[in-house]
């Protein structure tokens, strides 16, 4: 897929796993239909999907079945990064092989302008599918560097913004990368609509609730600003007590949450993790109910 092909929700899917530790391919295979028959407009697996708890071969089964579940109904971006660029490579061409119409690569730490260019550039020269730039607070990249490498590095056409305060950053990206980066938020979909309004045209939330972010968007598409701000409002609550899970805890509150709503048979993290308290469960609980979404 080229170039602005891509927009709208993409949520970052969580990884189920069965009482054993191993990847629940059923209750994997159900999360996929569930967000697609909410109407979002690609899935990811990153972060947020624990894919750098995974081993090699628990990546390609991950990949493969989420891309033979969405079936081409939508993009599937596969982050690929690695502290290594050779291993980076490597993801990328696997994930590519796989089926993935994107990655997303987060920048290497520590290093120079010259060298993150060169690590994208490698990337972008092992593969042919689009690469999305996953800007985080501990690899920012400057929206200078993300321009010039969108003008420079035939693969690099995305960003998505992660890096607070998000906002600020989506309007940096969209300024200095113009018509050559295509700009995505992200970091919990927390300042959704004041990441429209500077110019990103996707989110990559967690995939706990796709058809509240799904209202946000139509609306805000739509032209009714007032509308967005007032559906998003009402995700509020919820948006709130996934706070509350800061870290690898809220790993546990995207899992119930899709557990309360009947797609997932299990909430188990992977350790090391850190289990959120009865209070917050209990206030995620109150939240999903109120918002009407528990089955």
């Amino acid at each position: 897929m080229g170039a602005a092909t891509m927009q709208g929700l993409f949520p970052i899917l969580a990884t189920p796993f069965d009482g054993a530790d191993r990847i629940d391919e059923e209750d994997l295979r159900r999360e996929v239909d569930f967000v697609i028959e909410n109407g979002v407009h690609g899935v990811g697996i990153a972060f947020a999907s624990e894919v750098v708890k995974l081993s090699e071969a628990e990546r390609d089964v991950a990949i493969r079945t989420v891309v033979e579940q969405a079936a081409g109904r939508v993009p599937v971006v596969v982050n690929t990064g690695a502290p290594s660029t050779a291993v980076t490579v490597q993801y990328s061409r696997r994930a590519e092989e796989l089926g993935a119409d994107a990655s997303m690569v987060t920048p290497p730490v520590g290093v120079s302008a010259d060298v993150t260019k060169e690590y994208y550039r490698r990337v972008s020269n092992a593969t042919t599918i689009p690469i999305f730039i996953q800007d985080v607070p501990t690899a920012a990249v400057s929206p200078a560097l993300a321009g010039e490498m969108a003008r420079e590095i035939e693969g690099v056409q995305y960003i998505k913004a992660e890096n607070p305060p998000t906002p600020a950053s989506i309007a940096g990206f969209v300024k200095e990368g113009g018509d050559a980066l295509t700009v995505f938020g992200g970091a919990g979909g927390a300042f959704f609509v004041e990441e429209m309004r500077r110019g990103s045209v996707g989110i990559m939330p967690h995939a706990a609730f796709p058809d509240l972010f799904r209202a946000v968007w139509d609306l805000y598409q739509s032209g009714d600003d007032a509308g967005a701000v007032e559906a998003f409002n009402r995700m509020t609550p919820l948006l709130r007590v996934m706070t509350l899970g800061a870290g690898p805890s809220s790993l546990h509150l995207v899992k119930e949450t899709l557990r309360l709503r009947g797609v997932f048979t299990s909430v188990n993290v992977r350790h090391p993790d850190v289990p959120p308290s009865e209070f917050t469960l209990r206030e995620l609980r109150e939240a999903v109910e109120a918002a009407g979404l528990a089955v």
